[in-house]
C-alpha cells in the first residue's frame, strides 16, 4: 500500500509540475490567420496601429526572433528554431510591412520597431522575454534594450552594428523596388544611438558575428563588446552575414549556451 501511494504522489507530483510548466507558457492572442510550412499556427494581433503577424512555436521562457531587412517568419533556418524551441518558446514574428504584418503611413524607426515588439508582447501578456536580433533586427533588439530594457531578459545580437552608415555602405549599388525594403534601409541609415546610452545597458547581451562580414563588418560589433559592460563577443571564423545559415548548429548551441547561464554573480561581504 504504501509503494502505491509513493508511485500515485509521485505521478501526481509530475503532473502539478507539468500543468504549472503549461501554465507558463504563452497563449496565442488575436485571430488565426493560416499556417506555415511546417503546419503550425501563425496569428495576427492588432497593436501600435496595424496588425502584426507571428507564431508560437516550442515551450519555456519566451524568445523573441527579430529578423533582418526583407525577411520575414520563414527566414530563420529550420535547424536553428528546431534547437531553441526545445528549451525556449519561441515567438517570431513578421516586422512592419512584411510578410503578414501590415503598416501604415508612419515612417519607419528603430523605436517605432521596439514599439512594435512591445505591443505584441503585450497582447500576449508577457513582461519580459529573450530576445535574439539578427542583422536588422539586431538594432531592433538594441532599440528595446535602450528604450525598453526593463522588459527584456537577455539579448542576443547577430551581425550588428553601431551606425546606420554600414547599412547605406551595404546597401550601395544595389536597385531595391520594394517600397517596404526601402522605407527599412532609409530606417537604418539614420539610426545612429548615442554611445552614453549604450554604456548605460545592464541587461545581459551577447554579440555574435561572422569573422568574414562584408555586410556590417567586425569592428562594430567589437566596439559594442567594449561598450556595454559584461557584452560576450562570440566571432566566428570564416563565417560571412549569413552565419547562423552556413554553421546553424554551432549557433544555435552558442545561443543557448549564453541564455542559459547567469554571469551576475552576487557580491557577498567579506567573512
Amino acid at each position: 500500500m504504501k509503494k502505491l501511494f509513493f508511485i500515485f504522489a509521485m505521478c501526481l507530483g509530475l503532473a502539478i509540475h507539468a500543468a504549472a510548466a503549461l501554465a507558463q507558457n504563452v497563449q496565442p492572442a488575436g485571430k488565426l490567420i493560416g499556417q506555415d510550412k511546417q503546419s503550425r499556427s501563425i496569428y495576427q494581433i492588432h497593436a501600435n496601429g496595424i496588425d502584426i503577424a507571428y507564431k508560437l512555436i516550442g515551450s519555456g521562457e519566451p524568445l523573441v526572433l527579430i529578423t533582418g531587412t526583407g525577411g520575414v517568419m520563414d527566414r530563420w533556418p529550420e535547424s536553428v528554431v528546431a534547437q531553441l524551441s526545445k528549451k525556449y518558446q519561441l515567438i517570431i514574428l513578421d516586422n512592419r510591412g512584411m510578410g503578414l504584418s501590415t503598416a501604415d503611413d508612419t515612417a519607419f524607426t528603430y523605436k517605432l520597431y521596439s514599439d512594435d515588439v512591445i505591443g505584441l508582447l503585450d497582447a500576449l501578456s508577457v513582461k519580459r522575454a529573450n530576445v535574439l536580433g539578427y542583422s536588422m533586427g539586431s538594432l531592433i533588439a538594441m532599440e528595446l534594450l535602450l528604450d525598453h530594457p526593463q522588459r527584456v531578459l537577455k539579448a542576443v545580437l547577430n551581425g550588428t552594428s553601431i551606425d546606420g552608415s554600414d547599412a547605406e555602405q551595404a546597401v550601395a549599388g544595389k536597385a531595391f523596388t520594394n517600397p517596404i525594403i526601402l522605407r527599412q534601409v532609409a530606417a537604418t541609415t539614420h539610426w545612429k544611438p548615442s554611445l552614453e546610452r549604450m554604456q548605460a545597458i545592464e541587461n545581459q547581451v551577447m554579440v555574435v558575428v561572422g569573422t568574414a562580414d562584408t555586410v556590417v563588418g567586425i569592428a562594430d560589433s567589437k566596439k559594442l563588446a567594449s561598450i556595454i559592460p559584461g557584452v560576450w563577443l562570440v566571432q566566428f571564423k570564416n563565417a560571412t552575414h549569413h552565419l547562423m545559415d552556413e554553421a546553424p548548429a554551432e549557433f544555435a548551441r552558442i545561443v543557448l549556451t549564453f541564455l542559459a547561464i547567469n554571469e551576475t554573480v552576487a557580491v557577498q561581504a567579506p567573512q
